[in-house]
């Protein structure tokens, strides 16, 4: 909490307010900021918390003597510990942007972090963290510095300087990835941005990232703010229930079908649904999908339980899929990985209910729109159908669970090492990590081949386990992301929860920077790194495509000025270790299983570095199950691309589009 001084006479003339001026506290604008965030709270379900709970920063010429001065008041002083603002130190932007997320999706978008930089390249460099925060619709408040207001000296350090508006700067970068954006110019500005800004962060239907502009002159000037700016608000997470005619509407479609399908989304997570899609499920039989942000909304052995569904989905889910005559959407986006490019859906009578919280989403695939918290809907709708005796056909009961034995032997069959001596392959290494954990271990990943793998194969067992950021799939998430999620669960506690990060080489060489947070706040971060010698995903991509893995490998130049020569020399446990990690190295399946077994007991951050074995499907699991669109090369004349330009037009012969 800022000190305060005595209160200054309120701003106004008339005879009445000078009788009884408002209380006011003259503070400087990032002061107080800092004041109002450390009184924000969210309340859903009788639960209350800060919703801004820390600061994240990186200090420059554009935030060091004004958010800086802020949070070191607001660190050290004040009147006990209620209303302070913990801040956390840095080394890159965007992974700060990154840490926050993980952060706020570990806490059920109930609670958030602010990220403060200075201007120039520290402002730019949140512009690849707030898409992601924003697609994958998870709150954070961002606080770039910007050029002055007054304009004192112009162009200052780091100004981009825009010939035809002298009001740009580089932060307007960040309006179309914001949920919403202000510059604050003048300090009572801050008001009315501030409580917009809140609003926005707290709503489950509008959150992302939101970003407040903040002139460095503007942060250090002093204003007499009223004493109400800094009341304790809280800001209640609504449920919705859903509209009576949509609700009798959707209650019909699901009577009539003979072979739904629910499609379980981040929504389900995002609004604590797991329970209550378990009750719906038992009291229709009705099987469940999951997207990447959905799985986990059933334990992996519950009988309706189908897997991941779409391109890096399992058989048993996409066969479903194929011959659904209802497609029930809960908290889904529809993205073109959970569709199949729109190939996946096939029944020529198929139909679609979305329950979603946002009428956006509600209405994607010309649905039948059920516009409600996830909760909320379920509730209802399981309700509804209790008195009317529906449930699904016993024999598609028997199907799909017969199915589901099928694809957990395919599994098994990948995650079989059958050599303990031997190099493990990527599946074996989840295989490995399958054995070892529990219910309280947390998977982080993001990008790459293992994204697919994860959700073709991995068998979750709590709600929060599996957490694959695949809205974006932003290289770079996932060391960061675990940081957040270690914050969330109470790290520094001796109950803290196992969070792994899972990287290849690729995302390592991304973004490695916040190990050294990690270690400095002596996080016990567990990572995982898989050396693989490039981008292998996007090598099998390069290869069905016809791209003949071109520019994909970590290797010398050939003489024909190629990459096919020996692997690069690169040690990136030696790299770990340097940044501080204590790095436990393997060899062999045996190697690795006892190291991820010491990793997981470890109580300080520790790496354990694999290098795995790279066949051509460079991870073995099943093949893809459902296709997915990326356009082929319509004239070429090496046979590779030919060849699979042919594929292509037979692939995107089954598309649809569902109106």
């Amino acid at each position: 909490m800022s000190p305060t001084s005595p209160a200054s006479p309120a701003r106004s003339t008339s005879p009445e307010s000078s009788k009884n001026p408002a209380p006011t506290r003259r503070l400087t604008t990032a002061q107080a900021l800092v004041a109002f965030l450390a009184r924000q709270y969210t309340e859903r379900d009788g639960r209350r918390q800060r919703l801004i709970s820390a600061t994240w920063g990186i200090f420059g010429h554009g935030n060091v003597a004004g958010i800086g001065q802020a949070l070191v008041e607001a660190g050290r002083g004040g009147n006990g510990t209620a209303h302070r603002m913990p801040y956390l130190q840095g080394r890159n932007e965007q992974a700060m942007v990154h840490a926050a997320v993980g952060y706020a999706r570990q806490s059920g978008r109930l609670s958030a972090h602010a990220v403060t930089t200075s201007i120039g390249p520290g402002a730019t460099n949140l512009v690849t963290g707030a898409a992601l925060a924003t697609i994958n619709r998870l709150p954070v408040l961002l606080l770039p510095g910007d050029t002055f207001a007054t304009r004192p000296a112009d162009p200052v350090l780091q100004q981009l300087e825009v010939p035809y508006a002298g009001d740009v700067s580089v932060n307007d970068c960040l309006r179309p990835v914001s949920r919403y954006f202000d510059r604050i110019t003048r300090p009572e500005a801050l008001i009315p941005a501030a409580l917009q800004a809140m609003r926005i962060l707290a709503d489950p239907a509008e959150t992302g990232a939101v970003t407040l502009a903040l002139p460095q002159d503007v942060q250090a000037e002093a204003y007499d703010w009223p004493e109400e700016f800094f009341a304790e608000r809280d800001w209640h997470i609504r449920r919705p229930a859903p509209d009576t005619y949509e609700l009798e509407t959707a209650v019909r479609a699901i009577r009539s079908a003979r072979r739904p399908l629910i499609v379980a989304g981040g929504g389900v997570r995002h609004s604590a649904a797991e329970e209550t899609l378990a009750a719906f499920t038992a009291a229709t039989r009705i099987p469940v999908a999951s997207t990447q942000a959905g799985k986990g909304a059933l334990r992996h052995d519950h009988p309706a339980d189908v897997g991941g569904i779409g391109h890096t989905g399992t058989a048993t889910a996409d066969e479903l899929a194929r011959t659904a005559d209802l497609v029930i959407g809960i908290g889904t986006r529809f993205s073109d990985f959970t569709t199949a490019s729109g190939t996946l859906f096939a029944d020529p009578a198929v139909r679609f209910l979305h329950l979603n919280i946002t009428a956006f989403d509600a209405h994607k695939l010309a649905a039948l729109p059920l516009v409600a918290d996830a909760r909320a809907g379920l509730d209802a709708l399981t309700a509804a159908l209790a008195g009317r005796g529906y449930r699904v056909d016993p024999a598609y009961e028997t199907e799909y669970t017969g199915a589901k034995e099928s694809w957990e032997e395919r599994v098994e069959a990948s995650f079989a090492t059958p050599d303990p001596t031997a190099r493990p392959t990527q599946t074996q290494v989840l295989g490995l990590l399958d054995d070892l954990v529990t219910e309280e271990d947390i998977l982080i990943n993001a990008a790459g081949s293992l994204p697919g793998d994860l959700h073709k194969l991995w068998r979750t067992r709590s709600r929060d386990q599996y957490h694959v950021e695949y809205g974006y799939s932003c290289m770079g998430y996932e060391i960061p992301a675990a940081i957040g999620v270690l914050l969330a669960t109470g790290a520094r506690s001796r109950e803290h929860r196992p969070v792994w990060a899972l990287v290849g080489d690729g995302t390592y060489l991304m973004n490695p920077t916040e190990i050294v947070t990690a270690v400095q706040e002596n996080l016990p971060l567990k990572l995982l790194i898989l050396q693989n010698h490039g981008y292998a995903s996007i090598g099998g991509l390069s290869a069905s495509v016809g791209a003949e893995r071109f520019g994909t490998a970590y290797r010398h130049r050939d003489p024909d000025g190629g990459f096919t020569g020996p692997p690069l020399p690169v040690d990136l446990a030696a790299n770990a270790a340097s940044l501080g990690l204590r790095v436990l190295r393997a060899a062999t399946v045996d190697d690795l299983r006892k190291a991820l077994s010491e990793a997981r007991d470890a109580e300080g951050p520790t790496c354990v570095y694999v290098e795995t074995e790279t066949p051509d499907t460079v991870s073995g699991p099943p093949p893809a199950q459902a296709w997915w669109d990326v356009p082929v090369a319509e004239t070429a004349s090496r046979p590779a691309a030919v060849k699979a330009r042919e594929e292509y037009d037979r692939q995107v012969a089954a598309r649809r589009r569902h109106l």
